[in-house]
C-alpha cells in the first residue's frame, strides 16, 4: 500500500508494508484523514507513538471495512465507518481494533466524519468524564477554534454548560459564539482573566486547557472553589508556578489527561460513550463537524502548514487519492 512518509522534510506518497489484522482487528481502506497537531508534534520527533502503534501519522480515519479479524463481531466488510487510531491514518489501509471503530453517522458524509473521532473524543474524556461538567455550570474553553475547541464548545451547549473561550483573533471568537459560546477573549490582547471576571464573577467550574505553562496561573485563578482544570497539552511549555494554597484552600483539582497512550480497554470505553452520547445528536442535526479546509495527500505539507500558522477553525481534512 501507500502512505505518507517523511522525506527530506517533505511528506511523500510512497508504498509501505501492508498492515497486519489481527482477530480483532478491522482493516479499513481510508477515504480521508484529518490533521491533528500531534501530528506536527510527532513529526517534530516530540511525540513518539506508544509501543506497538504505527509510526505513520494520523490519529483517525474514515472509510470502508476491508477486512476484518476472525473475533470481529460488530462490523462487515462493506461497511462505511469512522476511527479513533494510535495511528496509521495517512494511508490507503489501516487496521485498528474493533473497539476503536465506529460507524460513520448518518447525515455526515465520509469525509467529514474523518474528521470526527479524535476531536469528540477528546472533548467528551475529558469535560465529561475527567471534569464530570454538569448542567449550570461553567466552563472555559481555550484554543476554542480548535478541532477540539469547536467539539467542545457544542458539547457544552448541549449539557445546559455556560461557555467562555480564547482564541487568537477577533474573527474565530465571533465563530465561536456563533456555536453556543456566550462570550470569548482574544488572546493576543493580554490576560483572559479580567474579560473572564467581567462575564462571571466567580470564575468558572471547569477549565479545558491545550497551553500550559503560561495560562497555568489565570486557569487558577479562573477556578470556582472546586473547579476542574483539565491539561490536555503543552503548547507554551511545561514548567511554571502553581499556587498551590489557591489550590488547597479551594479544593481545586488539576487533572493531566492524553488519549493516544491509553489502554486499548479505555479507548474503547470513550469511544461507546461516543457511540451512546454523541452520535445520536449527529443524526439530529444537535451538532455537527466544523471543517475548515480539505487537502489532497500531495498538499499535505501544506495542511501541516495551516495548523502551525493558527489559521484553521475547526478540522483540517485530507483526502485520500481516487475517493
Amino acid at each position: 500500500m501507500k502512505a505518507l512518509i517523511e522525506r527530506d522534510d517533505r511528506l511523500v506518497w510512497d508504498g509501505v508494508p501492508d498492515p497486519s489484522v489481527k482477530p480483532k482487528d478491522v482493516l479499513i481502506r481510508v477515504q480521508a484523514t484529518a490533521v491533528n497537531r500531534a501530528d506536527l508534534v510527532q513529526r517534530a520527533g516530540l511525540y513518539p507513538p506508544p509501543p506497538g502503534a504505527s509510526p505513520i501519522l494520523g490519529l483517525e480515519c474514515a472509510g470502508v471495512v476491508a477486512r476484518v479479524g476472525t473475533a470481529v463481531t460488530r462490523f462487515k466488510p462493506g461497511d462505511t465507518v469512522c476511527a479513533l487510531l494510535t495511528g496509521g491514518g495517512y494511508a490507503e489501509y489501516v487496521s485498528t481494533p474493533e473497539s476503536s471503530v465506529l460507524p460513520a453517522p448518518k447525515g455526515v458524509s465520509t469525509l467529514h466524519a474523518a474528521g470526527l473521532p479524535e476531536v469528540w473524543a477528546t472533548a467528551w474524556l475529558n469535560l465529561v468524564s475527567e471534569a464530570q461538567v454538569r448542567s449550570g455550570e461553567f466552563a472555559l474553553i481555550h484554543a476554542a477554534g480548535s478541532g477540539v475547541g469547536t467539539a467542545a464548545i457544542q458539547l457544552l451547549k448541549q449539557r445546559g454548560v455556560r461557555c467562555f473561550v480564547t482564541a487568537g483573533c477577533d474573527e474565530k471568537i465571533a465563530r465561536c459564539l456563533s456555536l453556543g459560546a456566550e462570550a470569548g477573549h482574544n488572546r493576543t490582547h493580554g490576560s483572559f482573566l479580567g474579560p473572564l471576571r467581567e462575564w462571571s464573577a466567580d470564575g468558572v467550574d471547569a477549565i479545558l486547557d491545550p497551553v500550559g505553562a503560561d495560562y497555568l496561573s489565570d486557569n487558577v485563578r479562573a477556578l470556582r472553589r472546586g473547579g476542574r482544570l483539565v491539561l490536555i497539552g503543552l503548547l507554551s511549555g511545561r514548567r511554571a508556578d502553581l499556587d498551590l494554597g489557591r489550590v488547597l484552600t479551594r479544593r481545586l483539582r488539576v487533572i493531566g489527561s492524553v488519549l493516544r497512550s491509553r489502554t486499548e480497554d479505555e479507548r474503547g470505553r470513550v469511544v461507546q460513550g461516543l457511540l451512546e452520547d454523541v452520535w445520536p445528536q449527529f443524526l439530529t442535526g444537535d451538532l455537527a463537524p466544523i471543517v475548515d479546509a480539505v487537502y489532497t495527500v500531495d498538499q499535505a505539507d501544506e495542511a501541516h502548514q495551516r495548523l502551525r500558522d493558527n489559521l484553521n477553525f475547526g478540522k483540517v481534512l485530507l483526502k485520500m487519492p481516487d475517493c
